[in-house]
């Protein structure tokens, strides 16, 4: 196949199975934490590594993921600080997010074209650095989940009664933000800071619609984030549309589709 004959596309394509991996799995106890839009905030504090990357040099999705994983910390503090309105903490990081990329950016005119890349994802110019950050780093974020799968399902459900089972939530949860922060900083090569939380929450959303339990809701939403991310890809190359915005508008068919399904097949007894 002619997409096929690029190197681009081959490491789209990599970016893309690890990306889709990884974000309906940190998206399902995100959803069932309640703070779907802290993913929005994490993202919105990436547009400002993004630019301080692209004005020192340094790599923008290694200088993202230090603003997102210094973002979902001071979130963390927030949170205690504000405990019953815990909400406020994700409207002052998301704030505070970008209105310091657009001052960074202000001072380093010229890196707006670069920009637009990171905002709605680019498989053209994803780069051997790009990929080498992203399987590290998606790498070491599978390793956490597998082995605090145990913790952070039962926090999700109850976090009172974690404490009380002595499971140290505090650490956890800022082990899980620093893991959640990670893994939107290495999505927007592919998806786009605009767009990257879409990829954590539609594909899981879609699951839940019609999965049985914690497990089946798992594998269904990374089969969907997967289909979502072949479509997109395939879809960006050949229409030449934005790769971000074909993969999220096709999660948003595969929501949709779920819930027709569901209205449309009789219940089972």
């Amino acid at each position: 196949m002619e997409i096929f004959q690029y190197d681009f596309m081959y490491r789209a394509f990599l970016i893309g199975i690890i990306v889709g991996l990884i974000c309906p799995v940190i998206g399902l106890f995100i959803a069932l934490r309640r703070m779907s839009m802290m993913t929005d905030a994490l993202a919105h504090v990436c547009l400002s590594g993004v630019a301080a990357g692209l004005i020192t040099g340094i790599p923008p999705v290694l200088s993202a993921a230090l603003f997102a994983t210094g973002g979902g910390l001071v979130i963390e503090k927030l949170r205690k600080r504000f405990s019953s309105y815990s909400e406020i903490s994700i409207a002052i990081i998301m704030s505070t997010g970008v209105a310091l990329g657009a001052i960074i950016l202000d001072l380093g005119k010229g890196y707006g074209n670069n920009l637009m890349a990171y905002l709605f994802g680019s498989i053209v110019a994803i780069s051997p650095n790009d990929i080498l950050i992203i399987t590290l780093t998606g790498s070491m974020v599978l390793i956490l989940i597998f082995f605090l799968r145990k913790e952070l399902f039962s926090i999700a459900f109850d976090e009172e009664n974690a404490r009380i089972s002595r499971i140290p939530v505090d650490l956890i949860n800022t082990l899980f933000t620093i893991i959640t922060a990670l893994t939107i900083a290495m999505s927007i090569r592919v998806i786009g800071i605009l767009m990257v939380s879409s990829l954590m929450i539609l594909p899981v959303a879609a699951a839940m619609s019609i999965a049985k339990s914690f497990k089946n809701a798992v594998v269904i939403a990374v089969i969907f984030a997967q289909i979502a991310i072949v479509i997109g890809l395939f879809a960006s190359f050949y229409i030449n549309l934005a790769p971000g915005g074909s993969i999220v508008m096709t999660s948003v068919v595969l929501l949709i589709g779920t819930f027709v399904c569901k209205a449309i097949l009789p219940k089972r007894p």
